[in-house]
């Protein structure tokens, strides 16, 4: 194990979180390699009174990766991962990104359901339940899970799967890093690539709003096994973009198929035939489709997200509104298509609430300078603002920031959310795992 303090000269770079709105100086950082060693380190921290925070990929908007002062478990050099190809499984260690993650089963030709930017951790990613392009055909990461092993705040050394600490094992499909440390999970897989229809395609911002009208009709009814996202953005200055767009409102798609390459080119004629200025769908490695969108690092960050169970034309026109007053070259405006199976059987065996939902939005505020953060953070406020009359309860806590106690309740309606808070008043009552989308210990 590894302690890092301010006087250490990799200090500055280790505790750097890829949200640059989040800048806190922990008292120690301590890189743990194995169970036993978190273990070590939560012992330290209740010696010593330290809070405690939770680092695997570093990627939670929120900054709760981090805190001020206390003691952060960095997780990052656990990064065991063993694919048993046959019974189409794998078993990832708790500091395993994303991109190392779909590299490795790809080998295969073996995937889960992921995260949309490579370098996402894991662990978060799943314990927050894991929505990402695969998730109308497979569900979300979470649903599915086999097991996970954890550290719990006593120091103990538990699995939760079906027929182990079951309670705890539903906890973990949404529940956050309010129960323990994660340092390992396994995954039943699914056969895919490692090459697939995908890729992204480009539309001039003139045409955002019939062109929104028309991606929901045709994203409606697409089989399960596409997935899908229209996203307002900058043009950015890349090769692939015609000169006269960059710099300008574009309209971008993105498109997958989860299946053969061939089903997954036929599939993806109606959304092509829209007439993008730019088309970059076709077969490719589902690996590098992983890596298309990752967010720039070192930038102030600020998003949130609604749920929708129909997106009207007054919705769309505020969705498409929001994005021509977009704050900066980075900042975008998402709409993802759910359904399939996010709102499937295995919603049922988690807690978090309206899987049914058909849509997400999911602004995303970045810049380059805190000045321009604080504008991007008041562009999303204003647009949750201006759509709540079209939302319908409900929200993805891995989407957003710190929004306070009842957004988190809000996730998983109040049923759940005491179920979890027994759960989490028998695995961790003195809420030592409080830096995260915290659930509060029932009280006995």
């Amino acid at each position: 194990m590894e302690w890092i303090r301010p006087d250490n000269p990799d200090y500055d770079e280790t505790r750097k979180l890829f949200n640059a709105m989040i800048d806190r100086r922990p008292a120690v950082i301590a890189r743990c390699s194995s169970p036993g060693e978190v273990a070590e380190t939560l012992k330290y921290a209740r010696n010593h009174n330290l809070e405690v925070a939770v680092r695997s990929g570093g990627h939670s908007v929120a900054g709760m990766s981090t805190n001020e002062g206390g003691l952060v478990i960095d997780v990052r050099p656990m990064k065991s991962v063993s694919v048993d190809p046959e019974a189409r499984t794998v078993t990832a260690g708790g500091g395993l990104t994303w991109g190392e993650f779909d590299r490795t089963t790809q080998q295969h030709g073996l995937a889960v359901t992921g995260g949309r930017a490579s370098t996402t951790g894991v662990s978060g990613f799943t314990l927050g339940g894991g929505s990402g392009w695969l998730e109308r055909a497979y569900g979300f990461a979470c649903d599915n899970l086999l097991s996970v092993d954890l550290v719990t705040a006593s120091g103990d050394l538990v699995t939760a799967s079906e027929h182990e600490n079951p309670e705890l094992f539903w906890a973990l499909h949404g529940g956050g890093g309010n129960f323990g440390v994660a340092t390992s999970f396994t995954f039943q897989l699914h056969d895919l690539g490692p090459t697939v229809m995908a890729g992204l395609t480009l539309f001039p911002g003139e045409a955002a709003t019939e062109l929104s009208r028309a991606y929901r009709q045709l994203a409606l009814d697409a089989p399960d096994e596409v997935g899908t996202a229209l996203v307002y953005l900058t043009a950015p200055p890349e090769e692939f973009v015609p000169e006269d767009m960059v710099g300008k409102l574009a309209v971008g798609m993105a498109y997958v198929y989860a299946g053969n390459v061939e089903a997954g080119e036929e599939h993806a004629k109606p959304f092509k035939e829209l007439g993008p200025s730019v088309d970059l769908i076709g077969p490719m490695g589902y690996a590098d489709f992983q890596c298309m969108i990752d967010d720039p690092p070192d930038h102030y960050n600020y998003w949130s997200a609604d749920y929708h169970d129909q997106l009207s034309d007054e919705a769309l026109d505020i969705l498409v509104d929001s994005a021509r007053r977009l704050p900066g070259a980075h900042s975008q405006q998402l709409i993802g298509r759910w359904g399939g199976a996010v709102a499937g059987p295995a919603a049922a065996n988690t807690p978090l609430l309206n899987r049914g939902a058909a849509w997400v939005s999911h602004p995303f505020g970045l810049a380059e300078t805190p000045e321009g953060g604080q504008e991007a953070k008041a562009w999303v406020k204003q647009f949750r603002q201006d759509i709540a009359p079209h939302t319908s309860g409900g929200v993805w806590l891995n989407f957003i920031g710190d929004e306070g106690q009842d957004r988190i309740i809000a996730a998983y309606g109040e049923q759940n959310y005491r179920r979890l808070s027994k759960v989490k008043a028998q695995f961790d009552p003195d809420n030592t795992f409080r830096g995260n989308q915290n659930i509060l210990p029932a009280e006995h």
